[in-house]
């Protein structure tokens, strides 16, 4: 299994953004004002040695500053290019590592690529009407690469965004307990939409709910999910006021900010039918799971893993809480590359727990992790899929920081289901279809049985 080392192949289908605070600062270029020139009671002559002189020591005025911004920039430019080729080999190596490559990396950066580059960063710093931040206009420049794919899953990621993912997947974080996405369309029309509601939080105990869209933060107009979080995070208060809408009626609700613990596994006893749910797949969940599996009693013979609502995670994880179940040397996952090889992923230890059945609960929101695992109980370890159709996101995307503390995500392979079925853009369809959101955890149990 290649995964061992520091870096995690990551799957999930939105960004999370609650974001830890950060004060950023700016970056300035201290330029010297210039000399109005003034030719009154000056001869002819001297009027003209005074304005050339003038001119002159402009003229080095701007290349010493354009000299010095253009080696910065050129340093920058080329450490991020470098960075990317490492990361992009590294990550191949990572995931690739027994596969034979058919060529060799082409990176093709010439000087005056770098030019064109460096000369509209120039203008903008030294001639654009307002003052720049050139770390945030950096960041929208590397962001602009990734936004070219037209990818969704292949993105640049700022410092506080990646500081906020870390923290997520460790599993604490002090907040009110919401996981926000932010969807654009148009320029001027953005809505910011919960995705998550963690259990046993402030914005669980306010009742609020995934589908939401949050409009305003005591009283003021919410621009987007980085928006909210940050003046959730930065703030002092111990309490914050929320508008939201659900089903076109608007509501508010006072949540108090709070230490949240993410604990992505819940279990319950159903008579002989153990539940365990999952909520995300984070370094910690398989030994979550472990637990929770070490908590049933022997009259449970079966077993329902909810997946519902579960967007994604660590591949790794995936694989990991697949091990528990899988027979050893049975096939988990397959990566397929860009040039159409394959490499299978097997189950490399013995069952930590066996049971009579198991069932997977899935529904549209089960994306990537979920559909690994699901897949794999199916196809390896005869197990039933129960619900709806899930999401259907049947990339890997590699994730590596950067030295800035942003981080690159982006998209380097298909994974297949253990039988070689892609489910990209298509979802998995269920053994058993329950439409009913109520009865699904019924009809599950009952299948379980």
């Amino acid at each position: 299994m290649k995964d061992k080392e520091n870096k995690k192949n990551v799957i999930s289908k939105k960004n999370i953004k609650e974001i830890k605070p950060e004060t950023k600062s700016k970056v300035k270029i201290n330029m010297k004002k210039k000399e109005k020139i003034s030719l009154k009671d000056e001869s002819d002559e001297k009027k003209l040695n005074r304005v050339n002189n003038l001119k002159i020591q402009r003229k080095n005025e701007n290349d010493a500053i354009n000299k010095s911004v253009s080696f910065n920039l050129l340093e920058v430019v080329i450490i991020i290019l470098i960075t990317g080729i490492v990361v992009s080999i590294s990550s191949g190596l990572i995931v690739y590592n027994n596969l034979e490559k058919e060529k060799e990396p082409n990176f093709s950066i010439t000087e005056s690529d770098l030019k064109e580059f460096e000369k509209s960063y120039n203008n903008i710093i030294n001639n654009y009407i307002e003052e720049v931040d050139k770390t945030k206009l950096l960041d929208a420049a590397i962001s602009g690469m990734y936004n070219y794919l037209n990818d969704e899953y292949s993105v640049y990621v700022s410092k506080e965004e990646n500081e906020t993912l870390q923290e997520q997947l460790e599993g604490e974080y002090t907040g009110i307990g919401i996981e926000v996405t932010t969807y654009y369309n148009g320029e001027n029309n953005a809505q910011t939409i919960i995705t998550r509601v963690f259990s046993n939080t402030p914005a669980e105990k306010a009742g609020l709910l995934p589908g939401d869209i949050i409009k305003k933060l005591d009283g003021k107009d919410v621009i987007d999910s980085s928006d909210l979080s940050n003046s959730i995070k930065k703030g002092t208060k111990d309490s914050y006021e929320l508008t939201y809408i659900r089903n076109e009626k608007e509501y508010k609700a006072t949540i108090e900010r709070d230490h949240v613990i993410i604990d992505s596994v819940t279990t319950e006893n159903y008579d002989t039918v153990g539940y365990i749910k999952l909520d995300t797949f984070s370094a910690t969940t398989k030994n979550q799971v472990k637990n929770a599996l070490d908590s049933f009693d022997s009259k449970i013979k079966s077993l329902v893993i909810d997946l519902r609502d579960n967007t994604g995670g660590y591949l790794n994880s995936a694989y990991e809480i697949a091990d528990l179940f899988v027979e050893k040397g049975k096939v988990i996952y397959q990566l397929k590359d860009r040039n159409g090889k394959i490499e299978e992923f097997k189950a490399q230890n013995k069952v930590y727990k066996k049971f009579d059945k198991i069932v997977v609960l899935i529904n549209q929101n089960s994306a990537s992790a979920s559909e690994v695992l699901a897949l794999a109980l199916r196809e390896s370890s005869n197990s039933k899929i129960v619900g709806v159709k899930s999401y259907g996101k049947g990339t890997v995307q590699e994730a590596e920081t950067l030295s800035s503390g942003a981080m690159i995500k982006y998209t380097s392979s298909y994974w297949l289901s253990p039988n070689g079925n892609s489910i990209n853009k298509v979802g998995i369809t269920p053994d058993v279809v329950e439409e009913n959101v109520n009865e699904q955890l019924n009809k599950a149990i009952e299948t379980a049985k």
